[in-house]
């Protein structure tokens, strides 16, 4: 195998990571009203993507790996915008009281979004369900991939890091912030930025040692995509103006604080 056949599928995977996480900041920025609309179109996109990772489920051809890759991708970003649009997060809607501390706001952070958590937990037994036994698993793989690394970057936002993101909350979901904490550095941020590294480096070392064309382009899109994992956590830490990569999302729509007087 020669680098001509790594670098298509790292490119896909992150052009597919910038235009999706865009696509979703976009929808989210628009008025309120068209949440319901956006939500039964990706609820059509989220069935075919379903079929989709079943049907791949027994291809190992190269247009598998990236049609099993791209459904997963779907999949989670079903799960992102019923999250980011308020229809899936958790019982409590509100912010943190400034009583909260130590387990005690452990306990309010989990319950602001214990319904999406849950949710994710369905899809991912869906998805194993969907692939158990069969060649291709790469739908299940990416999908827990991108689990892991948004779980522990919520875990580090909870923590505390010097960039919290507060520019890409929707107004609806601005409560969550006050749940993040605005630290130079916190424990966890070395061991998952390690585990993470190492997790990538090990993926990216079987796609170089890949059998067949199918094991290289599967391999390559997963190690991608856990690289781009670890690059959102150095974006919690670095002072890089990472808001620029969607700029176009951020001046969608109108300010949402005049439509929110109207809900």
């Amino acid at each position: 195998m020669s680098m001509s056949d790594y670098l298509p599928p790292v490119v896909f995977a992150a052009a597919l990571w910038w235009l999706t996480t865009g696509l979703l900041l976009y929808l989210d920025r628009l008025p309120r009203r068209t949440f319901p609309i956006s939500l039964i179109a990706a609820s059509v996109v989220l069935f075919f993507a379903l079929y989709g990772v079943r049907t791949t489920s027994a291809d190992t051809s190269v247009a598998g790996a990236y049609f099993a890759f791209v459904c997963s991708v779907l999949v989670w970003g079903w799960l992102e915008m019923t999250f980011l649009m308020g229809f899936i997060t958790g019982p409590r809607r509100h912010a943190s009281t400034a009583r909260s501390a130590g387990w005690r706001r452990f306990s309010h952070a989990v319950q602001a979004i214990l319904y999406h958590e849950l949710a994710i937990i369905v899809a991912a037994v869906v998805l194993f369900a969907l692939t158990l036994t069969q060649p291709n698993q790469l739908a299940f793989w990416t999908f827990a991939g991108l689990w892991l690394m948004r779980l522990s970057a919520k875990l580090n936002l909870f923590l505390g890091v010097p960039n919290l993101g507060e520019q890409f909350l929707p107004e609806h979901l601005r409560y969550l912030g006050t749940y993040f904490r605005r630290r130079a550095m916190n424990p966890l941020f070395p061991l998952s930025v390690s585990a993470g590294t190492v997790t990538t480096v090990y993926v990216a070392q079987l796609a170089f040692g890949g059998a067949g064309e199918f094991e290289v382009a599967a391999f390559s899109l997963l190690a991608a995509l856990l690289a781009l994992g670890v690059l959102e956590h150095w974006f919690l830490v670095v002072p890089l103006p990472t808001e620029t990569l969607w700029k176009w999302t951020l001046h969608a729509s109108p300010s949402p604080h005049a439509e929110s007087r109207h809900d």
